[in-house]
């Protein structure tokens, strides 16, 4: 059973008694924990938007598939393109063949207008389309292009290339992958939706995907234990940092038209909670990748060394787990930028004082899950280093060199090399 970044079967490590036992009675207690936040957490019953309230209409007009036949420019309308800069006059008129719905077999016209003009939709295309009314009886409009083909094609690439290259292990974590992907999309979602604590969520769900994502990936072994008691308590440190930062920076959650609308939709959901949610989930990937990386180190460590002391083994750990962090805290940066690279641009066009443009709310939010995350993460390294030198036994004195124990204790002699010549006669 494998962990981590190495390559081939982990070595025969002994491992310490005290630690085997007590990190099978944390594991113990925290899957019980899970299991039963996920029971209280467990989302209830929720007024879906599409469907008619008691004694009401439905609030959003259904939605029905489509294929497009046909597309001319909107009559009076003049070819906008990007470039142009007239994007929002941007109208064209498409012939949708619909092919659900009452009306299934039928062709009704769809405007598109602005950006929905100029995404590149052509005859042939699926799309969603619902009928929105108007003073004149039907009018239709687009909702989506259907993406379903190509984002498919897309996955399958993805899948190839992790199995071609990891082999079984990838295997492992795809499957890792989907059961996360069911935790998040098949609990936390709902749960948030239905008004569920946010921290909580947050907590619960994180430490369900690690028990998913670190025991299928890298199999059931005590240095999969030890990433996954790092990840924890780094989870719960990240959990308190970003808290912390959100109250002090008097930040609302609602620095976005999603998180207004959403506040229309929903009652009694404190969205500076959900916004230090977003700021855990952000951060539980990179933690467990850092944290497996750092037990595989400290294993290897231990077969290549089995006469290093304890302090010595996380020393020389802390000595790798420094180069990953010096790369891991841009990689988070950037990746936060790239996700925000309109709203930068816009705002620096506006070419306000840099001061101004950081205490405003969206910019604030960022750079509190920034450095939040960025917390968390550096706290992982000597965490789960600390933890896996404490599980792994210790030196083997049967294996201890005496000319080592004779250089670690006279390390101010020279070198060889160094040392002054002797004179000759």
């Amino acid at each position: 059973m494998g962990a981590g970044h190495s390559h081939g079967a982990p070595p025969d490590i002994r491992i310490s008694r005290l630690a085997r036992i007590a990190s099978t009675v944390l594991l113990a207690v925290v899957a019980v924990v899970t299991v039963i936040g996920v029971v209280v957490l467990w989302p209830g019953e929720r007024q879906e938007l599409s469907q008619p309230a008691p004694g009401g209409t439905s609030s959003v007009a259904p939605i029905e598939s489509g294929r497009v036949t046909g597309l001319v420019v909107c009559p009076g309308a003049e070819e906008a393109s990007e470039e142009s800069g007239s994007i929002q006059h941007a109208c064209q008129e498409a012939t949708v063949l619909l092919s659900s719905g009452p009306m299934s077999g039928q062709s009704v016209v769809v405007e598109l207008i602005g950006v929905s003009a100029l995404s590149g939709l052509s005859v042939g295309d699926t799309v969603r389309v619902s009928d929105v009314g108007g003073a004149e009886g039907r009018s239709w409009a687009l909702v989506v292009i259907d993406r379903l083909v190509p984002l498919a094609w897309f996955t399958l690439a993805f899948v190839a290339v992790v199995i071609a290259v990891a082999g079984w292990k990838g295997v492992r974590g795809l499957a890792g992958l989907v059961v996360s992907g069911a935790i998040f999309f098949g609990f936390m979602l709902p749960a948030l939706a239905t008004g569920r604590p946010p921290v909580a969520v947050a907590l619960v769900g994180g430490a369900a995907i690690m028990f998913a994502v670190l025991y299928l990936a890298h199999g059931i072994s005590m240095r999969t234990t030890s990433a996954f008691v790092g990840t924890l308590v780094s989870l719960l440190a990240t959990a308190g940092l970003g808290a912390v930062g959100v109250w002090s920076a008097r930040l609302s959650g609602l620095s976005t038209d999603e998180n207004i609308a959403l506040a229309g939709q929903s009652e009694g959901l404190s969205f500076t909670a959900l916004l230090t949610c977003s700021l855990v989930i952000a951060g539980l990937g990179v933690l467990n990748d850092t944290t497996i990386t750092q037990s595989s180190a400290v294993w290897e460590l231990r077969a290549a060394g089995p006469n290093l002391s304890r302090w010595e083994l996380f020393a020389s750990g802390m000595r790798i787990g420094r180069d990953h962090i010096a790369s891991t805290i841009y990689t988070i940066v950037f990746a936060y930028a790239g996700a925000a690279l309109s709203t930068l641009v816009l705002l620096a066009m506006f070419r306000q004082p840099l001061g101004l443009l950081l205490s405003t709310e969206p910019f604030a939010e960022e750079i509190v899950r920034t450095l939040g995350s960025g917390i968390g993460l550096v706290l992982s390294v000597p965490l789960t280093t600390a933890v896996a030198a404490l599980t792994v036994a210790g030196a083997s004195v049967s294996q201890r060199d005496p000319d080592h124990d004779h250089v670690q204790e006279h390390r101010h002699d020279q070198a060889p090399e160094h040392r002054p010549r002797r004179a000759m006669p």
